[in-house]
């Protein structure tokens, strides 16, 4: 049972990452970015991504998004985005920008990060993507990691 719980959170660890704030440019841009974000925003957020990968020809099978969906989120995210980079961070990402010209798509990787924490710490979620660990052989990982 313990070499369960132990894949599930190294699992869980690899589909969930931290968030640091530093003094560069680009970082407070995206410290930024994610500080005028609420809950609300987020859960859009989460559900684009899941539209977007939603897309992809070996998955699309399984989703039922429809046209209307997308672009009725498409707009909601555009004006999100807008709002931010224009009204919440003007200053930040034009002090990002001449530092790095790469600045607003790293920010903007910070922003995913926070959208994917917020599909992957719902309980649903994390127990859907851990149960994979019921078909995995223990006894044979557990060899493994006991060899000194």
């Amino acid at each position: 049972m313990k070499s369960i719980i132990k894949i599930a959170m190294i699992t869980s660890c690899l589909f969930l990452s931290t968030i640091s704030i530093a003094a560069t440019p680009t970082e407070v841009f995206g410290g930024c970015l994610v500080d005028n974000l609420n809950g609300k925003e987020r859960k859009k957020l989460a559900k684009w991504i899941f539209f977007a990968i939603a897309a992809h020809p070996e998955i699309q099978s399984f989703s039922n998004v429809s046209a209307d969906d997308r672009i009725e989120n498409d707009k909601y995210i555009g004006n999100l985005v807008s709002r931010l980079l224009a009204d919440n961070c003007p200053n930040e990402m034009m002090a990002a920008y001449k530092v790095n010209p790469l600045a607003i798509e790293k920010a903007f990787e910070l922003v995913g990060q926070v959208a994917m924490q917020e599909l992957m710490t719902d309980q649903a979620v994390t127990s859907s993507i851990s149960s994979y660990i019921n078909y995995t052989n223990q006894e044979k990982i557990n060899n493994i990691l006991s060899v000194e």
